[in-house]
């Protein structure tokens, strides 16, 4: 199917600017220099440095960085300081979320939704009294993962098989548009950015975002990349289909009571519908064969959606902690709309 928007050109981000030894040794290899060897005992593996050093690495996979070698990707000494930051990252995630393995109870409680005038979140907040530029804020945040959506999922497809492949590439075939280009999920959401002043350029606000939010992505590409962990990939995207339609449809009133245009509801509008649909696809069409033909994944599943969680409550804590004090919750504040 043919959309009806211009074909732009493919965007590659440019490359960021460092925050640590770390994330310094992987720009300075990415520019053409030796790779360093810098240690990971003493980084904080949820903090900038460690994360934005994950995210250029990752970032070799999917689009890569203007004027970087596209032979980086597989460069073997780079690998290796990737696997050393994977290491941190993975022993953290692993020392703070509690291990489990009953997949049906935790999915069931993924569907059960808190209720009362008091409950916290950041799509909550924004539903009730958010401003117009914390919800800007919180898009330009999102817009890490959402200008790429599915395609961390992606990796998984050939490292599942049967029923449960099938299903998984059914929801992968409503993300990126059911065959039509203009449904795109990414380009609804770049839809929705430009409605909101802000800009739709690929990884165009990497330098404005901290680690917590680069976390959440970074354990997805994680995950994908690994086929040890695929099974925690599956639970990471089990727990986002699981639990968007609600938050989905707060944002949606958020964005109406704040006077936004169709552009920008329309995203979140979409995902009320779709993400209920998957729900059922994912629970019956995924995991249930999954489970069935590979048991042993299912601790891996509930790291996944656990892993997920936590990274995703530590972003909101974050947001809400600054916009409580009456700050932004980026490293660079946005300009204001015009």
């Amino acid at each position: 199917m043919l959309g009806t928007a211009p074909v732009r050109p493919v965007e590659t981000a440019a490359l960021p600017e460092p925050r640590g030894p770390l994330s310094s040794a992987v720009v300075a290899a990415l520019r053409g220099g030796p790779v360093g060897a810098p240690s990971t005992d003493d980084a904080d593996p949820y903090g900038d440095d460690l994360q934005l050093a994950l995210h250029c690495c990752y970032e070799l996979h999917y689009r890569g960085f203007t004027g970087v070698d596209p032979e980086l990707e597989w460069d073997p000494d780079l690998l290796g300081l990737r696997r050393d930051l994977e290491r941190a990252f993975l022993a953290a995630l692993r020392r703070d979320v509690q291990p489990g393995d009953d997949v049906a109870a935790e999915v069931d409680a993924l569907l059960v939704e808190p209720v009362g005038p008091d409950v916290g979140g950041v799509s909550h907040h924004l539903r009730r009294d958010g401003e117009l530029w914390q919800l800007r804020e919180y898009v330009a945040h999102r817009s890490i993962y959402h200008l790429k959506e599915a395609d961390p999922q992606a990796w998984v497809i050939p490292r599942l098989a049967g029923p449960a492949k099938a299903a998984l590439v059914t929801v992968e075939h409503d993300e990126y548009g059911s065959g039509d280009p203009d449904r795109m999920h990414a380009r609804l959401f770049a839809d929705m950015m430009r409605e909101l002043g802000l800009s739709d350029t690929y990884g165009g606000y990497v330098e404005h975002v901290p680690g917590a939010t680069l976390a959440e992505v970074n354990l997805m590409s994680l995950c994908g990349l690994h086929r040890s962990l695929r099974g925690a990939l599956v639970g990471q995207f089990a727990m986002v289909e699981l639990t968007s339609s609600p938050g989905s449809e707060r944002l949606v009133r958020a964005m109406r009571r704040l006077g936004c245009g169709p552009a920008a509801v329309r995203f979140y509008d979409e995902h009320v519908e779709a993400d209920a649909v998957h729900e059922q696809i994912i629970r019956r069409g995924v995991l249930d064969p999954m489970l069935a033909a590979e048991p042993d994944l299912a601790a891996d599943v509930v790291f996944g959606i656990r892993a997920s969680l936590m990274l995703g409550d530590r972003l909101g804590e974050h947001l809400l902690g600054c916009w409580n004090a009456g700050r932004s919750s980026l490293r660079r504040a946005l300009p204001d709309v015009a």
